[in-house]
């Protein structure tokens, strides 16, 4: 396309911002404009709704009254790993993307990109998130633990992990506004609604976000259960579900004796809650370890029922810790979530199709198909707006 303009007088009746809007440019990320019709539908006050990412870089808002795809935002950069988390405003969804190196805010309402910061923000470095991010409870702050390794002409050195403070009305270049040195091997996190902050690693830490102190508020490798083996945590779905809870499995041994005999011991599945509203903690064996899970969650309606999913979707009574109910899938997906009733489950990742079951019976009611490919480790998460 060629522009012919007369001089400045052409500048200076359209502006720099008409001509660009004229031409379809953008400079937020280099994005193209769109239409109204590439944008869709705003989000219904009242209407719950699930979001959940795929590649080739999409994010998907599916409607669950009908159970049906309503819209679907491109995003901007690279997929990867595409772990999205709502913010308390029930508008905007923040997506840790970019081969696990940037952080968006999108606008669900408009698909515009709202809020962006690289996490590399030092010269010479290149600094990744192993699914870390997390939104203050009143969604003015967003908070990651970020891993950077300098990047030098004959060796890469390894740098301390920290944490990273954003302002979410810092737009599309935003810088830390704090940081804080943290320990090694840190992933999930959630914030409380004191506005501490949990962060999963050999241990749970809970943090300061003010001054950067933290203490153990869960012991994990380093917890001290008679007879018990240290936990093994594979778990990298952070859940904003109904019951409001920091919430992650784990898979340990219990031996019969001192003798920790490996050939008389228990294989046993378990999970952590850190209740949100209050803090306390739950530390809880549910079922012998047969198969593996990726995710797991508790029934809104029914907290003694757990649910397990990979390659199959299971349901447990934590109390009595024995299986009610298995059922056979079409395929392997890794991410869990009910709807806030607890009356449907929604089965994601692995490939483009989110599965809804009765959590009932464990009957599949029907299969969502997203356009695009597949959702790979995304974490669909469900609002009411």
């Amino acid at each position: 396309m060629k522009l012919r303009l007369n001089g400045s007088l052409a500048a200076s009746r359209i502006g720099l911002s008409g001509l660009l809007a004229a031409t379809g440019i953008s400079l937020a990320l280099g994005v193209s404009t769109v239409s109204a019709a590439e944008i869709g539908p705003v989000l219904k006050p009242g209407h719950e709704y699930l979001i959940a990412t795929n590649y080739p870089n999409n994010l998907h808002v599916v409607d669950l009254v009908s159970d049906t795809l309503y819209k679907t935002c491109q995003m901007p950069d690279a997929f990867g790993p595409g772990t999205a988390m709502m913010a308390p405003d029930r508008k905007t969804a923040y997506i840790l993307n970019n081969h696990y190196g940037d952080l968006y805010g999108v606008d669900l309402d408009t698909c515009a990109t709202v809020f962006h910061a690289n996490l590399s923000t030092k010269p010479g470095e290149r600094a990744r998130s192993m699914f870390s991010f997390e939104i203050s409870p009143d969604g003015k702050e967003l908070y990651s633990v970020v891993n950077p390794t300098q990047i030098l002409n004959d060796r890469y050195v390894v740098k301390q992990p920290r944490l990273e403070v954003f302002d979410t009305s810092a737009g599309l270049d935003a810088k830390p506004v704090r940081s804080f040195p943290v320990p090694r091997q840190l992933y999930l996190m959630r914030a409380g609604d004191d506005g501490s902050l949990y962060i999963a690693g050999p241990d749970i830490y809970k943090m300061d976000v003010k001054t950067g102190k933290y203490e153990v508020a869960v012991p994990g490798r380093n917890w001290q259960r008679p007879l018990y083996g240290a936990p093994d945590v594979l778990y990298f779905w952070p859940h904003q579900s109904a019951l409001h809870d920091f919430f992650m499995l784990y898979t340990t041994v219990k031996f019969k004796d001192e003798k920790q005999d490996l050939d008389t011991a228990e294989y046993i599945y378990g999970y952590v809650s850190i209740d949100l509203k209050t803090g306390k903690s739950t530390v809880q064996d549910f079922a012998p370890l047969t198969e593996l899970y990726f995710t797991g969650l508790r029934s809104p309606k029914d907290p003694n029922q757990m649910f397990g999913l990979l390659n199959r979707l299971a349901k447990y009574d934590i109390k009595e810790q024995k299986l009610i109910k298995a059922a056979n899938l079409d395929h392997t997906y890794y991410c869990i979530a009910f709807n806030t009733s607890g009356s449907k489950l929604y089965l994601a990742g692995s490939f483009n199709d989110i599965a809804v079951y009765d959590p009932d019976t464990l009957e599949k009611v029907k299969n969502i198909n997203l356009p695009g490919g597949d959702m790979a480790l995304t974490t669909t998460q469900v609002f009411i707006r």
